[in-house]
């Protein structure tokens, strides 16, 4: 069974080489990349929100979204997973376990051979696609578009999806290639044969979720993908300064590198790092909890507020003490079918502001004196009803619930008077049908 979102989230590492890598890389994009763990940590952070009963609603309605085979997330986090995997089959378990620490890998040079141009070319350039794949599921369009990509990464792009790309032109681009990358890659993919790109190992892994028909077909989307992004990726060259010394530079304040020869340092972080998965998990899990967020205040916003009583009951008994402000009572949620206990904050004629109890701010809200009682259970029955105590009746006939006090008590029966209602409709009723 998949992992849900929450669990990917949850299980995001704090610190291993990935995030090592990436923090090393903030200095090509100042604060756009903070490794986000825990999904509820996520929740608050992106959305703002601290009450904990809407943090739990939207992290309910977040479960449901990824599930949902017409939004695209469990898809594009599929693709994320599925490239890594790909580009780092030759990883080994050593390498892949030194966390948390400073490593110094001269010695594990023997085992890692830096790829040719070709290879690295390839890979890059169906990262590319694989980033337009999943953007496009992430913002429901339909197929694959290169050039709506290549517009939200030049103006949209942030965060997480930024640090990706960056990632991608470092790691994948500058420290094997060298400053000219994007000439080098230029040059293999339009000319390369069809032939070798079928029998590249990354290829073959993604190669159901690229678009067309014929491998001949995949290669043309790989050549667009890459065109639509190279002017970005000149740009983040030109104004940045990044260069492969810069770059491992920066490296060495997070992992110590035992060797000058640049290739071979990026045939070990490509090896031993998922930086697309990790940063496209986070990428997932805030346009999931952006989405939850937004359908979570609508609800909230689009719940019925309950009706203004008109009952000759209200005047009359507003008049008196028990409502009074800071007065703790117990309030009728029609929904629930139950009643909650709140303050009350504010009071205007017969409607009262009140504060639930145990719950955010947020669940405030105005009711009609129809819709609260204060009970004393003193003097209340094994069932918790007393004489003059205010219920609801449900009304099989009208599929309603009723107000009602409570004349007389006899076993596990009760005679109720409706309010607003004369003596002729007083009646019998059993436990069960009051609350």
């Amino acid at each position: 069974m998949d992992k849900s979102i929450i669990q990917l989230v949850d299980e995001l590492p704090a610190d291993n080489i990935t995030v090592k890598v990436l923090k090393a890389l903030d200095y090509v994009a100042p604060g756009e990349w903070n490794n986000l763990v825990g999904f509820d940590n996520n929740i608050r952070t992106i959305t703002g929100e601290t009450d904990p009963q809407i943090i739990q609603k939207i992290r309910d309605r977040s479960v449901s979204l990824y599930h949902d085979p017409q939004k695209g997330y469990q898809a594009a986090i599929k693709v994320y997973q599925i490239i890594d995997k790909a580009d780092t089959a030759m990883a080994t378990a050593a390498l892949a376990n030194k966390v948390g620490e400073k490593i110094g890998f001269l010695s594990f040079l023997s085992n890692v051979t830096p790829k040719a141009d070709v290879t690295q070319s390839i890979d890059l350039a169906l990262k590319i696609a694989v980033e337009i794949i999943a953007f496009c599921k992430l913002n429901g369009i339909p197929q694959p578009n290169p050039q709506q990509f290549a517009n939200s990464l030049a103006n949209n792009y942030q965060n997480a999806s930024l640090m990706r790309m960056v990632a991608l032109v470092c790691i994948d681009g500058i420290l094997p290639l060298g400053p000219d990358f994007l000439g080098k890659i230029h040059s293999v993919i339009s000319g390369v044969d069809t032939g070798v790109v079928a029998q590249n190992p990354v290829f073959l892994a993604v190669n159901n979720s690229l678009p067309g028909n014929t491998p001949s077909d995949k290669l043309g989307f790989i050549n667009q993908s890459f065109n639509s992004v190279q002017g970005w990726m000149n740009g983040l060259v030109a104004k940045t300064g990044i260069t492969p010394q810069s770059i491992s530079s920066h490296l060495g304040n997070f992992i110590q590198i035992a060797d000058d020869n640049l290739d071979f340092v990026a045939a070990f972080l490509d090896q031993t790092t998922n930086y697309y998965e990790h940063t496209g998990i986070q990428t997932v899990a805030r346009s999931v909890i952006l989405q939850a967020h937004t359908l979570v205040k609508e609800e909230i916003k689009q719940q019925p507020q309950k009706p203004i009583q008109d009952v000759s009951s209200a005047a009359k008994s507003s008049n008196n003490n028990q409502y009074a402000l800071s007065s703790t009572v117990e309030v009728w949620d029609n929904d629930d079918e139950d009643w909650y206990q709140g303050t009350i904050e504010k009071v205007q004629n017969d409607q009262f502001y009140i504060h639930y109890l145990g719950y955010g701010s947020s669940y405030d809200e105005w009711v009609g004196e129809d819709d609260i009682r204060t009970r004393d259970l003193r003097s209340a029955d094994d069932n918790g009803y007393a004489v003059g105590q205010k219920v609801k009746c449900w009304d099989d006939d009208q599929e309603a619930w009723y107000s009602a006090t409570i004349q007389q008590v006899q076993g596990h029966q009760y005679y109720l008077r409706y309010i607003g209602y004369d003596s002729s409709y007083d009646e019998w009723v059993d436990s069960d049908e009051i609350r």
